[in-house]
C-alpha cells in the first residue's frame, strides 16, 4: 500500500436523541489505530439535503447545490465507507437513504462496512436494506459488521462495555475494508470504473 486509504465514517441519523455520534466516534477511534486508514467522520446533520431530488437536467437552488457539492466531494475523495445506522421501522433512517440517493458515481467500486445499533434487532434489518441499495450503486459491502443490541445498556462512557470483544470485531471488519479498499483503489486507478 502506497498511502493510507481514506475511510469516511458516516453518521447516519439526525434525530435529536440520536446515539449515532457516540457509536461513530468510538468506531472512528478504533479505525485510527489501524495502520491502513486515514479516518474522517461525516455527520449528515451538517449536510441538509432536500428530500425531493431535482428532475433530470434541472439544477437545484444555490443553497442545495452548495450542500450537494460539498458532500459529493467528501464522498468522492473516500476510498472506503463505514455507515453508522440505527433502525427505524425495520429500515435505515430516511436521511441516510436520501443522502445515498443524491449520489451515484461517488459510491461506485468502493467498499462499505456497517455499524448498526438499536433495541433487540440491533439495527440488522437496516443493514440488510442498505446492502441491496449499495449493490445497486455498484459498491461492495463487506460481510463483517458490528451490531449492538439494546445499545443504551451496552455503551458506557462512549465505549462498549465488552471492550476487547467489540474492538476485535472492529479490527476484523477494518481488515476486510482494507483489503477491498486497496484492491478496488488499484483497479480504479488502472482502469476507471464504467457503469
Amino acid at each position: 500500500m502506497t498511502s493510507p486509504l481514506n475511510l469516511l465514517v458516516i453518521v447516519g441519523s439526525v434525530r435529536d436523541t440520536r446515539f449515532a455520534p457516540t457509536a461513530a466516534a468510538w468506531f472512528a477511534e478504533q479505525a485510527r489505530h489501524h495502520p491502513d486508514f486515514a479516518v474522517e467522520v461525516l455527520d449528515l446533520l451538517d449536510y441538509p439535503l432536500p428530500l425531493v431530488l431535482p428532475a433530470p437536467g434541472q439544477d437545484p437552488d444555490p443553497g442545495t447545490t452548495r450542500v450537494r457539492d460539498a458532500l459529493g466531494a467528501r464522498l468522492a475523495a473516500a476510498d472506503a465507507f463505514v455507515v453508522v445506522t440505527p433502525e427505524y421501522n425495520h429500515a435505515p433512517p430516511a436521511v441516510l437513504k436520501n443522502a445515498i440517493d443524491w449520489f451515484n458515481t461517488e459510491w461506485n467500486a468502493k467498499p462499505v462496512g456497517f455499524v448498526s445499533y438499536g433495541g433487540a434487532g440491533a439495527g440488522l434489518r437496516a443493514v440488510e436494506h442498505l446492502r441491496h441499495v449499495f449493490a445497486e450503486l455498484h459498491a461492495m459491502t463487506v460481510r463483517e459488521s458490528l451490531s449492538f443490541t439494546n445499545v443504551w445498556n451496552v455503551f458506557q462512557d462512549g465505549a462498549p462495555r465488552d471492550g476487547e470483544d467489540s474492538a476485535l470485531a472492529a479490527k476484523v471488519m477494518l481488515d476486510r475494508l482494507s483489503w477491498w479498499g486497496e484492491t478496488l483503489r488499484s483497479a480504479r486507478a488502472e482502469r476507471p470504473y464504467q457503469r
